[in-house]
This record gives C-alpha cells, sequence and structure tokens, in this order.
C-alpha cells in the first residue's frame, strides 16, 4: 500500500533540520526498498529547506502514521505539520528510474488538493514536464481521489503547474524539490 507524506518545515527550524540530518538520513534508510520517491522542497534559490517529500510502500495506515510521526525531524518538532495520504502511483517506476536521472533541470513537487474535478485529476496532455513521479492523493479507504501530486521537471513553476487543471482543485501548490536521499540506501537494505 503506498503512502504520500509531505512534511512541511516549521519557520526557523533549519539548524534543528541541519543537526539533525544524520539521524533523518539514517531513519529513511530503513524504508529505502519501498520508496518511490523522496527528497526536500526548498525556497529561495535551495537556500530555504520548505519541508522533505516522502512516497512510499508500507503495510497500511498504521504504518505510514509510524513512519510520519516517528521521524526524528516531526520528533524533534522542526516540522510544523504533516500532509499523508495513500497514493495510486500512475508511472510504475521509482525516482530512480526516472529516464532523465538524478541531476537534470528544476524539478518541483506540485500540490492539487481538494479535487472537484469530473475528469482526470491529473493531466499530463500539454503539459511540457518530465515526470519523475505522479498520482492520485486517495482517502484513507482508497475509494476516493481528494487530488494530485506530481515531482516534476521543468523549465519553471508556472510549466510545472500545467501538468494540473488548476481550476479543478480547492488549492494548488508548486514547490521547488531536489532528489534526496542516498542512492546507495536503495541497495544496502
Amino acid at each position: 500500500m503506498e503512502f504520500f507524506c509531505y512534511h512541511r518545515d516549521r519557520p526557523g527550524s533549519l539548524a534543528l533540520r541541519e543537526a539533525l540530518n544524520d539521524e533523518h538520513l539514517a531513519y529513511m534508510d530503513r524504508f529505502a526498498r519501498g520508496m518511490v520517491a523522496r527528497g526536500p522542497t526548498t525556497a529561495d534559490g535551495g537556500r530555504t529547506l520548505t519541508g522533505s517529500v516522502h512516497i512510499l510502500d508500507l503495510p497500511g495506515p498504521a504504518a505510514a502514521r509510524a513512519f510520519v510521526f516517528d521521524e526524528p525531524n516531526y520528533q524533534a518538532g522542526a516540522y510544523r505539520d504533516v500532509l499523508l495520504r495513500r497514493w495510486r502511483d500512475l508511472l510504475g517506476r521509482t525516482m530512480w528510474e526516472y529516464p532523465g536521472g538524478p541531476e537534470g533541470g528544476p524539478r518541483f513537487l506540485v500540490l492539487g488538493l481538494g479535487w472537484r474535478g469530473s475528469g482526470e485529476p491529473l493531466v499530463t496532455a500539454g503539459a511540457r514536464v518530465g515526470l519523475v513521479a505522479a498520482g492520485h492523493l486517495l482517502s484513507d479507504d482508497g475509494a476516493a481521489i481528494l487530488g494530485a501530486a506530481a515531482l516534476v521537471e521543468a523549465a519553471g513553476p508556472a510549466d510545472a503547474r500545467r501538468v494540473l487543471v488548476v481550476d479543478d482543485y480547492a488549492d494548488v501548490e508548486v514547490h521547488d524539490w531536489h532528489v534526496g536521499g542516498r542512492p546507495a540506501a536503495r541497495d544496502a537494505t
């Protein structure tokens, strides 16, 4: 069962995040085999951490809640909140299998929250982006689509936003995103 997790940083928590980086990475290494994608979101040209994205396969909702709430940065108060949703992967691959590789152009997290459309909640036709990861955000039971999330490579935020029909959502967010984790960690566990 896959889950989308987005921890949002508490303002002023950079020093705490930096102090806990080794503990955070060691914690994430425990989940490496189930990771679909991961990495930080930033602002100010990458100088300010704003959050941490993890898309991963876990045994169920209780394991997902434990994953997000036991995370060292969350436990220490570095995050102000967390978005946790069931995830329906639309690409069937991990970020490590993205044809563009770990390096490339600017990358973004695009969140469509409060889906109220009647068509497909994630639109890629006409969007000039490389999809690193993309999927539906689902209700706890997996029956209802609540939104969409995509990690995309695009020329800029406006191009990244085009992966969604923005009028179909109560809110659309676009965040700078960077590939995260230790590449060797996926194979070490």
